[in-house]
């Protein structure tokens, strides 16, 4: 099953704030022996975000959606997921008895009473308003809940409170997916040749050793290396025979080689 990662938001579009959401989501799928096949950036515009997650209900991929759940006028992401599913918002019976335990919770911390016909407390709720058929994803932090259609997952943009959520999305619900996309890397440092020179040893690589993929990384500033490429194979399996053949082919070209790496 294909990974995807939708990131809403105005505030990192514009950059008043750095995504991290990307990084972290490799991280915790590397971990997991999972890997992202795509990521998509979309501002709070409620037509753009139903287009988008339109696409990722449609898709049947594993997608995760951070941002825009909360229940401001810039949040668009429930009423955006209702939208392209074509259902109605509902109150979630058991996102509205967590939100009812933490507003209590509040309450008690703060030594007041608690009061949940409070207009404010109220207007909470509006944060356990999924699409019709929502399961819930619980949220460690404060217990306001994200929630799953299918395969796909929506979570807080806030890092302290997604990446967990995230977290138990993987292991509870893909716990048989987890090592599926487990890689292994053997490359070499290539100094005094370019891409084009090397690219038809590339394709025949790729021909001639199934499941095998070539990579070509260039750098032209490396602190160590200075001006380089970075060509390797990766497989499921160890590609040792594979990179045994990449490297005999460079040395057939007269290239200088450097380091070799295995990842």
């Amino acid at each position: 099953m294909n990974i995807g990662l939708v990131i809403v938001g105005d505030e990192i579009l514009s950059g008043k704030r750095e995504d991290k959401h990307l990084r972290k989501v490799v991280e915790l799928l590397a971990a997991r022996g999972l890997a992202l096949a795509w990521a998509r950036y979309v501002g709070d515009d409620r037509e753009r975000i139903t287009a988008a997650l339109r696409e990722a209900f449609a898709g049947g991929e594993l997608v995760i959606c951070t941002g825009g759940i909360g229940a401001t006028p810039d949040d668009h992401t429930r009423q955006a997921a209702a939208a392209a599913l074509g259902r109605e918002l509902a109150l979630h019976p058991r996102a509205q008895a967590l939100i009812l335990e933490r507003m209590a919770d509040v309450a008690r911390e703060q030594g007041l009473p608690f009061q949940p016909d409070r207009p404010d407390n109220v207007h909470r709720l509006n944060m356990g308003v999924f699409p019709a058929g929502a399961e819930i994803i619980p949220n460690p932090y404060n217990k306001i809940a994200g929630f799953s259609v299918g395969h796909v997952h929506f979570v807080p943009g806030f890092p302290v409170m997604a990446w967990p959520m995230i977290e138990w999305v993987l292991d509870e619900r893909y716990a048989h997916l987890h090592g599926g996309a487990r890689r292994i890397e053997r490359s070499v440092i290539v100094f005094g040749s370019m891409e084009a020179t090397l690219t038809p040893l590339m394709e025949d690589i790729e021909a001639r050793f199934a499941g095998v993929k070539v990579f070509s990384l260039p750098s032209v500033d490396h602190p160590q290396w200075g001006r380089h490429i970075e060509l390797g194979v990766k497989a499921a399996r160890d590609p040792l025979p594979a990179f045994e053949a990449l490297r005999a082919g460079l040395l057939g070209l007269g290239v200088e080689l450097g380091p070799e790496m295995v990842r």
